[in-house]
């Protein structure tokens, strides 16, 4: 009997093993299915675009509605449900942050919500040069950013900016240095004034203010006398010589004679004649008329142009006038006669092409 009892005992214990171990398999299986579910959500690559790589722009005041809107419109991630889990997890909705982000291909959510959680932007190089006027800087510069060119211009054309750099209207141009800088989209034109003066005094610390003093000018009047140097010519290596043109001027006390600053009193840089009339305007710009430099750049000069003033070239060139070739470089003269013959080969050659303006 004792036997029979422990045979049915044994069974009903394998049986029992067998259904807790099933279980077990069973609650294993669930678990790794929910794990892997959990994974994909988080790790699986959830961005799936026809292209490597997307610029996506979170504009400013953008909610985590209109992110994930923008996301799914643009076809940037997959599957919508998994990103609003793991942003949830994640509360997302608490840091969204403006900006212009870089999105890769293969991105998983975990990848693209610490992106935009943390704002890790993707940088914008901003170049400018050849600008005339802080209007002109406006509407270069906003191309780069979240701002508009109205704002920019707005900005800059509060009469009390200047002064607060410690500039005054006439020479605040000056403090825009032309380089490549690296901005983010977002940068406000304040921020963007604010880098601008940081770097203005990075550029000229050191050896430019020790050449400025060198030749006797302050960082403005090195600038509007490389203002005037820039529009006079195309080629760097002609800054150094027409610097020396203007230098050698201003030291006997003979008038620069500029024609471009006479473009500019006449708000009109496209003109290529300057006829004796337009020598007679009255404007402080109008170096025919008045001694010395005028009251600030004509133009937001290049670098080369301002080392070509800081660099003069020590001659005796007192004048200077465009070759009748057209080809952009100058005939220079010592003496007035030289420099009449110069120019009646110059005038002789805009008659010829009928430029009479």
């Amino acid at each position: 009997m004792g036997t029979k009892f422990e045979r049915k005992r044994t069974k009903r214990v394998g049986k029992t093993v067998r259904v807790s171990m099933f279980m077990v398999f069973l609650g294993l299986i669930v678990m790794v299915i929910v794990v892997y579910n959990l994974y994909s959500r988080i790790f699986v690559p959830n961005v799936n675009m026809d292209t490597e790589q997307e610029l996506f722009y979170i504009p400013t005041g953008s909610d985590y509605e209109y992110v994930i809107d923008k996301l799914e419109e643009e076809g940037i991630i997959e599957n919508r449900k998994s990103f609003q889990w793991v942003a949830k997890q994640k509360e997302y909705e608490k840091y969204v942050k403006p900006g212009r982000y870089k999105i890769h291909n293969g991105l998983s959510n975990n990848e693209l919500i610490n992106m935009f959680r943390l704002g890790n932007q993707d940088p914008v190089m901003v170049v400018f040069n050849n600008m005339r006027t802080l209007d002109h800087l406006a509407g270069k510069v906003s191309r780069y950013f979240e701002r508009d060119s109205a704002e920019f211009a707005a900005y800059f054309a509060d009469n009390e900016l200047a002064t607060r750099y410690g500039f005054v209207p006439a020479t605040f141009t000056s403090m825009f240095i032309p380089e490549t800088y690296e901005f983010y989209w977002t940068t406000t034109p304040e921020a963007f004034t604010e880098r601008m003066k940081k770097e203005y005094e990075k550029f000229w610390d050191g050896e430019r203010d020790r050449r400025a003093k060198r030749i006797e000018m302050d960082r403005a009047e090195v600038v509007t006398l490389a203002s005037i140097v820039d529009e006079e010519t195309l080629y760097d290596d002609e800054n150094g010589m027409v610097a020396g043109v203007y230098m050698n001027r201003l030291e006997k006390g003979i008038p620069l004679q500029a024609d471009p600053t006479l473009k500019f009193a006449l708000g009109d840089f496209s003109r290529q004649r300057i006829l004796n009339e337009d020598k007679t305007i009255n404007s402080p710009y109008n170096t025919y008329r008045y001694k010395g430099l005028p009251p600030g750049p004509i133009s937001i000069p290049s670098v080369s142009a301002i080392d070509g003033v800081l660099h003069y070239e020590k001659h005796k060139y007192i004048y200077f006038c465009a070759k009748a070739d057209f080809s952009g470089h100058h005939a220079f003269a010592r003496t007035l006669s030289q420099h009449n013959k110069n120019a009646r080969e110059y005038q002789k050659a805009l008659n010829q092409k009928k430029i009479y303006r």
